[in-house]
């Protein structure tokens, strides 16, 4: 589903860099996330390829410029995201016109959901269109709310994959997990609009105005939104605010000021 090559991608809550090997086709990977920590273990586990950048920030204040992306990731990152709106708003801005966002959730209708309401009436409810979290800062969506969610943010839609489609322990001891895999793959595309499965993939293309041209600059100060940022090899600088965003052990670290 990922577009396969591209000037400049951005993973949002990158972690370690457990996908970084999907972006081969881009010239510039920014590996993005709120932990420090993970970042470390990114950077040293992909030091050696130049094209990687590392980057502690906030997804609702992101701190790259106005359409300086090729294509956005958000994978195993939604469920734990309380204003999706919010979000959706920070993706869309820095995602150039016809770029791509490919992005996973958590399906708030998925059979084992259903079937569970229908017959007990506990759980969620899954014909209701709002996020449902199920334990603290975890949520479940249903797909019509994140099609009118990104629709509102000039996202459409292009592809969408049902994903996890047997993940139920009992059946997992029974069948082979090899045999597994190959069912879910052989069913990802056929059932995504049945919306059966726990998870779901889907790819968006933004439908913004103006020409689908990438921004050159890449940074955008999370204080004032300026794009004036002069680099240096131990910080960013905000010309605009003087904020002073430190890089630290080759993470540049926006969720710090010196």
């Amino acid at each position: 589903m990922l577009p396969p090559r591209g000037a400049r991608l951005c993973e949002i809550g990158a972690g370690f860099g457990r996908l970084a090997d999907f972006y081969r086709g881009y010239a510039q990977v920014i590996l993005l996330d709120y932990s420090r920590s993970m970042l470390r273990d990114a950077r040293t586990r992909l030091q050696n390829d130049p094209r990687f950048v590392f980057v502690a920030a906030d997804l609702y204040n992101l701190p790259l410029a106005d359409s300086a992306l090729d294509t956005a990731v958000t994978v195993r990152v939604l469920h734990h995201i309380a204003d999706l709106p919010r979000a959706f708003a920070q993706i869309a801005r820095v995602v150039r016109p016809q770029g791509s966002y490919l992005t996973e959730f958590a399906n708030k209708r998925h059979l084992k959901a259903r079937l569970r309401y229908a017959l007990t009436r506990r759980g969620a409810n899954p014909n209701d269109l709002g996020p449902y979290e199920f334990v603290k800062l975890n949520f479940d969506f249903h797909p019509r709310y994140i099609d009118t969610e990104l629709r509102k943010n000039e996202f459409i839609i292009c592809d969408q994959r049902a994903v996890s489609t047997f993940r139920v322990a009992a059946l997992k001891r029974i069948v082979p997990a090899g045999v597994l895999a190959a069912l879910d793959g052989v069913l990802q595309t056929p059932t995504a609009k049945l919306y059966l499965s726990p998870s779901l993939f889907v790819r968006a293309q933004s439908t913004k105005p103006g020409a689908p041209a990438l921004n050159p600059a890449l940074w955008r100060c999370p204080a004032c939104a300026s794009g004036d940022i002069a680099e240096s090899s131990d910080a960013l600088t905000c010309r605009a605010c003087s904020r002073v965003y430190p890089i630290i052990d080759g993470i540049i670290d926006f969720k710090s000021q010196m």
